[in-house]
């Protein structure tokens, strides 16, 4: 059955379906196609061949078109070390190299990885930015434990399937705007600072000449506070979480 690879991403310019603006900041922006990832990677022992390497404006890593044998065509994200023409498959028992998809429980100790499921079949949720890995620790009682690209060690079933190699366009996070009108055609509207705004438009605003927040807490455009611990509790996977990220106790 063959996939649609492509559809048109639709524009909200951060408003929601009444009209009013739900997210600041967000308007313009260039007409974009949706590029639809394979994350799940469920098309098992079927051999592909990668055919070309695209840009997604979507993401900030390339990806890389796959031609499977039974003549179906995907996109996955693409790992470092991964060419033209190789071949690549999702299998309990496919090789330890870039491109290849495999569960936890096969990966040997220290494999750098992305694209990591978190519920099996689910498909990847997390480590899926460009230039980042994961890299598998040690396994106990059904779980592996992976270093997270921020540090944090964290407790994933050893059924759930993982992408070997790291992830391209290391150097993405050097990059620079450069000008105004790329952000604009990012869809990234300005920012001003609530300081510089009127006091109807923002707590911080009004006052004469230059001036200080006026008051003992920074409040956020809507009027929360914007400083000090705002999360009320965890989420439901905090419970695997062995070492916290770096910073954070």
């Amino acid at each position: 059955m063959s996939r649609k690879l492509k559809s048109i991403l639709p524009k909200t310019g951060g408003r929601d379906r009444t009209g009013q603006v739900a997210i600041r900041h967000i308007g313009g922006r260039h007409k974009r196609f949706l590029r639809h990832i394979d994350f799940r990677r469920d098309k098992k022992d079927v051999k592909g061949n990668v055919v070309a390497f695209e840009y997604d404006p979507n993401r900030t890593v390339d990806i890389a078109l796959i031609h499977y044998a039974d003549g179906e065509k995907r996109y996955i994200l693409k790992p470092e070390g991964l060419i033209l023409q190789s071949e690549i498959i999702a299998s309990e028992d496919g090789d330890i190299k870039p491109g290849n998809a495999l569960p936890l429980e096969r990966i040997p100790i220290g494999t750098m990885v992305h694209n990591v499921e978190l519920i099996p079949g689910k498909g990847g949720q997390i480590v899926r930015s460009a230039g980042t890995a994961a890299s598998v620790l040690a396994r106990e009682d059904g779980f592996t434990h992976v270093k997270m690209p921020s540090g944090e060690v964290r407790k994933v079933d050893s059924r759930c399937y993982v992408t070997i190699g790291q992830l391209s366009n290391i150097d993405w996070k050097n990059m620079k705007i450069g000008k105004a009108g790329r952000s604009r055609n990012m869809g990234i509207r300005p920012s001003v600072r609530g300081v510089a705004m009127d006091p109807r438009s923002h707590p911080h605003g009004g006052g004469e000449g230059r001036s200080g927040i006026g008051m003992s807490t920074p409040k956020t455009y809507y009027g929360r506070p914007a400083v000090g611990k705002t999360r009320k509790k965890g989420k439901y996977s905090d419970k695997h979480i062995l070492s916290r990220r770096k910073g954070k106790h």
